[in-house]
């Protein structure tokens, strides 16, 4: 079961994650913690700690002379031919309108060329079943844009619940000025279709909102001098009348400073309103709250057991063993109790899933009778229903292809007419996606709504699933995307994705974008493109277990799983080094800074994206602080000894002396990332040129957040350019 925390992880934004011994053998030259002047936390050898400046005039000097070297280079007639078939891809008017039901409408958000920032719209169920649907422009982001004359990219939307009967009338929208976490919250008339001029206005900032009535929200945000915690979300959260200031706004919860955030949400289900409070210490750690008498009561478990409530039942999912009145409960497991039996202290708990050793459940939804698990059977999808009234009956849906990615949801749970609908994905890395819906109470099979036409030819194109031995023993699934008798020989164009970290499953799903981009593309001597998935220790797709295995001190088997993959490959002549690239974000942009600086010798061309790269200064720069949990504290002597060992910008120090050949590196970021921000990429790279590291190229969007885009255009350019930079290195 997954976390709900409203606050984002380093997650992976790519088209589509033996012995506790730390291997010191390849650990960094990087300063002892006692090293680190106490005052400014930089090192003797930190030469390129000037381009943490963000936005300084040598500091941004340095990036827009990068940018230019690299896109001289890249942005040619070839990669402009790259780029427009991406864009066309993702301006595509023919792709699903993804909806929420809310009420008797169905809410979407929709870009493509005319509407680059995008629409928020309705419609109604009759009109969403036509070709064309008939749509209620609720906003109009770009001209909000123009006539606020701010770039807003819009981050959602949250209704307030009306009555039973009565529609919806109220949301609070979120606007980000650049793409970045921060955001406006502004109160919306949906009867109007405008925002309310007396209504809530919450300015820019990392903020978590709840609407607690119809003229009062719970805020969680920054108001002044110690409301922040170290990872620069919220430590208290406000009671906000409307009509009050928010610094006038009593505090009704907070937390420590050294936790991640708190946030307090109010319940509407009807029969069951409630507030509840979370204290999220960690990324794995946290204590609920519900508010009874006047205070807040806590809901007594380790705190590594995540804690959801729906209805008059109360759910757990651990992370570890957990062992209550005798019982010990596996960790991925799904474990349920009536919730005021729990509080009293006289709840039987249930167990809905237990995991094996090749499945794990991934989320969970409710209808009106039923619960909806998604699980993961070595990384492919089963839908199983869980039935209450029979004994809590598992069973599960015959959807089944093998290779492919599910998606189950609930349609409207509140709504007597639909209560026990669904909506249901399935797509695969060639298979387009597909939206059904169907009831659980019938007999008949979903019926399919709308399917996402092919983007490119797939004919001669396969999927198929290996198994590499990481160096430990482990075996470590990756999927691999193929032309049809390939011929094994060495010589074929590869790229590998990788993520490995924050439990995050990399799961099949359509490769739209990477069709023209990679798959289709023909190498000098007439090869297409392979693709690679690999789904290593760190993620989540065995469950707790396999993210834990990768966790802190045991850091490197994330790693060592993505080369035993990359040695995999090579070995089954699938190809070779110097035709072999890798790509990966965030996380997954730290471990193509490991793979740069600990395994060089297995690639030939690597992009780095919006990553963490010097892991002795992470903790102190953008969100860094919330991650000590995934990778340990630096700052604390014994961690730094493991840490020192993942952190690509010390481990470059190794090879001072040692005449390492680097794959052509391409390392990017955003200016306006507010999660990890570009300045490690930029020190990163900085420090490699300065090294005579040949074939380095850096490159930073100015907008566009962690995601490294705010728009289609934005992010057409930003795949084109890792797209065209890696195939010239390894396909020419």
């Amino acid at each position: 079961m997954s976390h709900s925390y409203p606050y984002p992880p380093l997650i992976n934004t790519s088209d589509t994650q033996a012995s506790n011994d730390v291997d010191m053998g390849n650990a960094a030259a990087g300063a002892p913690a006692s090293d680190i002047d106490s005052k400014t936390g930089e090192t003797p050898e930190d030469l390129f700690l000037w381009l943490e400046e963000l936005d300084s005039e040598r500091a941004m000097d340095w990036v827009m002379k990068q940018n230019a070297r690299t896109e001289s280079e890249l942005f040619d007639d070839g990669f402009n031919t790259t780029r427009e078939s991406i864009l066309t891809v993702l301006d595509a008017t023919d792709k699903i309108p993804m909806v929420t039901k809310r009420g008797e409408r169905y809410y979407n958000f929709w870009r493509d060329s005319q509407n680059p920032k995008g629409l928020w719209r309705r419609t109604s169920w009759e009109s969403y079943l036509q070709e064309d649907p008939q749509w209620e422009i609720l906003l109009d982001i770009d001209a909000l844009a123009k006539a606020e004359g701010l770039d807003w990219v819009f981050s959602g939307a949250q209704m307030l619940r009306p009555t039973p009967g009565e529609p919806y009338t109220r949301a609070l929208l979120k606007l980000s000025p650049d793409g970045g976490d921060q955001v406006r919250i502004r109160e919306f008339d949906l009867t109007s279709r405008g925002f309310l001029t007396d209504g809530f206005d919450l300015p820019v900032a990392k903020t978590n909102v709840s609407w607690a009535g119809p003229d009062t929200l719970f805020v969680a945000t920054d108001v002044g001098e110690g409301s922040l915690t170290r990872s620069s979300y919220a430590r208290t959260v406000r009671r906000l009348q409307r009509g009050t200031p928010l610094d006038a706004a009593p505090e009704i919860f907070a937390i420590d400073e050294s936790h991640v955030l708190a946030f307090v949400s109010h319940d509407p289900t009807p029969g069951f309103e409630r507030d509840v409070a979370h204290d999220v210490i960690d990324f794995y750690n946290s204590k609920t709250f519900l508010h009874r008498d006047n205070q807040w009561v806590y809901i007594e478990v380790p705190t590594d057991v995540g804690v959801s409530l729906h209805r008059g039942w109360v759910l757990f999912s651990p992370q570890t063993p957990w062992t209550r009145e005798g019982v010990t409960y596996v960790p991925g497991s799904l474990v349920l109790a009536d919730l005021e039996e729990f509080l009293a202290g006289t709840a039987t708990l249930r167990e809905i899933f237990v995991p094996t050793p090749s499945t794990s459940l991934q989320s969970i939804d409710f209808t009106a009778n039923y619960i909806l698990l998604n699980v993961l059977q070595d990384v492919s999808s089963q839908i199983v229903i869980c039935d209450p009234a029979r004994d809590f009956e598992l069973r599960a849906m015959d959807i089944g292809s093998p290779l492919h990615s599910f998606g189950i949801s609930a349609v409207d749970d509140q709504d007597p007419e639909c209560g026990d609908d669904f909506w249901l994905t399935s797509t695969g890395f060639l298979t387009p996606t597909t939206l059904a819906r169907g009831s659980v109470a019938a007999e008949t099979a979903p019926q399919a709504i709308k399917s996402t036409p092919a983007r490119f030819d797939a004919a001669d194109f396969e999927v198929s699933q290996h198994f590499a031995r990481s160096d430990d023993g482990t075996l470590v699934p990756y999927f691999q995307v193929s032309e049809r008798g390939l011929r094994l020989d060495g010589q074929n164009p590869v790229l590998m994705n990788g993520y490995g970290g924050f439990q995050a499953s990399l799961t099949p799903s359509y490769l739209g974008a990477m069709g023209p981009g990679w798959l289709t593309r023909r190498s000098a001597d007439g090869r297409r493109g392979t693709y690679v998935v690999a789904n290593i220790r760190g993620g989540g797709e065995y469950g707790p277990n396999w993210h834990r295995a990768a966790l802190r001190e045991n850091r490197h088997r994330a790693y060592e799983d993505f080369a035993a993959i990359a040695r995999d490959l090579v070995s089954r002549r699938v190809t070779s080094r110097e035709h072999l690239a890798a790509t990966g974000r965030s996380n997954g942009g730290l471990l193509m800074g490991n793979m740069i600086t600990g395994y060089p010798e297995l690639f030939g061309a690597i992009s780095c994206g919006v990553p963490l790269l010097d892991m002795r200064r992470y903790t102190r720069l953008a969100a860094g602080h919330s991650w000590i949990a995934e990778y340990g504290d630096p700052d604390v002597p014994s961690d730094w000894e493991f840490v020192q060992t993942f952190s690509p910008y010390h481990r470059l120090d190794d090879a001072l002396d040692e005449g390492v050949e680097y794959p052509a590196s391409l390392i990017w970021s955003a200016t306006s990332d507010d999660r990890v921000g570009p300045v490690q990429a930029r020190k990163m790279a900085a420090k490699m040129m300065d090294m005579g590291v040949p074939e380095v190229r850096y490159h930073e969007s100015l907008d566009g957040g962690h995601a490294g885009a705010s728009d289609n255009g934005a992010t057409a350019t930003m795949l084109a350019t890792s797209y065209e930079f890696l195939w010239r290195h390894v396909a020419g």
